[in-house]
């Protein structure tokens, strides 16, 4: 049975002859080619599309090695457009191509072609795609499946759905594997033999066990503040390696080029900026960070926190994280946590994470931050108790994850 990745059909749906490249990006496994090649090739075909209209190559497949070189990938394509007819070019993985934009850019002048490749790697998209063809690349960023689809397609409860989601992820394959070693070990080879050896192929890493380290440092600490300064003190401290802020920063990038990792950034919210230092990481498949730390330290508020995260980036919302400055009764000044500042379009919400409401107490404390924010935008807590979805006196909605996760206009 197959997964409906509608959010992602109907955006490159209607960019359908738009003169742009379509860039299908994401961490590679999270069904970037599965969206292309099966969902998106079955929209064209059942819009009457002819199948020699529809050209598809993927640079990652062994068979198609030789078509890396520009000249014998240019020759290949030309030759199968024959006629004045819309040509579909499909192209997976297109950073293996090598000298691509000089490939890419010759089609974009014809006006019988429409293009769409995926990527599995950031810096190609904003340095390169973007740069060379100014403005001509559209992007369309693929997530691993939301808990929304993850559950379409699994065969237990609700709750039981969730803590598998939370402990192996929704990388697609996933949803097909019944034994725990088989996960375990699908995403311990994943992580360390794809998505790790990339990394360090692509940007000629020569101390892999800093790199390494420092994915172990992210992985126990996701959702928590931190900066390089932090980051290489934790090093020394903990690890007696001595490791540069520069040289840190650079490892940063590297993994959010790979998207890997996802950075939330920090935002006054009453003086109306941000704060670049410091931030929080979160994984973009809490699989992955689990299976880095060998299933260890699976504490179920940070999962959670990281879960929701990932769900309000697959809604299209950019998420920061607030800082509420408040006055104490002494005078004196402190700052408060908004977990997540949730912006797009004209929308914006305020939202709370946390396991459980056993108590007024814990409601108050909960509350605190979102009640000092000034505003009419909406406030909410989001929490695993299975709670009906109320308002508090304060006008704060409590809402339990499955409302959350499962309802994608949850938040409107």
């Amino acid at each position: 049975m197959g997964i409906e990745r509608n959010i992602y059909l109907q955006k490159l749906i209607v960019r359908k002859h738009n003169g742009m490249i379509k860039v299908i990006t994401g961490i590679r496994r999270c069904g970037k080619s599965y969206l292309l090649f099966n969902l998106f090739k079955q929209h064209l075909l059942d819009q009457n599309i002819d199948g020699d209209h529809i050209i598809e190559i993927n640079f990652d497949a062994i068979e198609n090695e030789y078509l890396q070189d520009p000249l014998k990938a240019y020759a290949y394509i030309k030759d199968k457009i024959t006629d004045s007819h819309m040509y579909y070019i499909l192209l997976d993985e297109v950073q293996l191509l090598r000298k691509f934009e000089s490939v890419l850019n010759s089609f974009l002048k014809l006006s019988n072609v429409d293009m769409y490749v995926t990527g599995s790697n950031a810096k190609f998209l904003s340095n390169d795609v973007i740069t060379e063809f100014r403005g001509r690349g559209d992007q369309v960023h693929v997530y691993p499946l939301s808990f929304r689809e993850f559950i379409s397609v699994y065969s237990g409860n609700e709750g039981e759905g969730l803590s598998d989601y939370m402990y192996y992820g929704g990388l697609p394959l996933i949803t097909k594997m019944l034994q725990h070693e088989q996960k375990a070990t699908y995403l311990n080879n994943l992580f360390n033999e794809t998505y790790l050896v990339d990394i360090i192929n692509r940007n000629h890493i020569r101390n892999e066990a800093e790199l390494e380290e420092l994915l172990n440092i992210l992985s126990s600490n996701i959702g928590s503040l931190t900066n390089p300064r932090k980051l290489a003190n934790t090093f020394k401290s903990v690890k007696g390696l001595s490791l540069t802020e520069p040289t840190i920063k650079t490892y940063l990038d590297y993994l959010l080029d790979s998207f890997l990792i996802e950075k939330a950034i920090r935002y006054d919210i009453k003086g109306k900026r941000y704060i670049d230092t410091p931030a929080k990481y979160y994984f973009t498949d809490v699989g992955l960070r689990n299976a880095r730390l060998n299933f260890r330290q699976l504490e179920d508020t940070h999962l959670l926190e990281n879960v929701i995260y990932n769900e309000l980036k697959i809604r299209g919302y950019s998420v920061d994280v607030g800082v509420v400055e408040i006055n104490n009764k002494d005078k004196s000044k402190s700052y408060l946590e908004v977990d997540f500042i949730c912006n797009k379009v004209d929308q914006r919400v305020y939202i709370q994470t946390t396991l459980s409401i056993p108590d007024q107490d814990k409601l108050n404390q909960e509350q605190r931050s979102l009640v000092n924010v000034n505003d009419s935008f909406k406030k909410i807590i989001i929490t695993r108790d299975k709670v009906k979805t109320h308002y508090t006196d304060n006008g704060i909605l409590i809402m339990n994850v499955f409302d959350f996760l499962l309802n994608e206009k949850s938040l409107v």
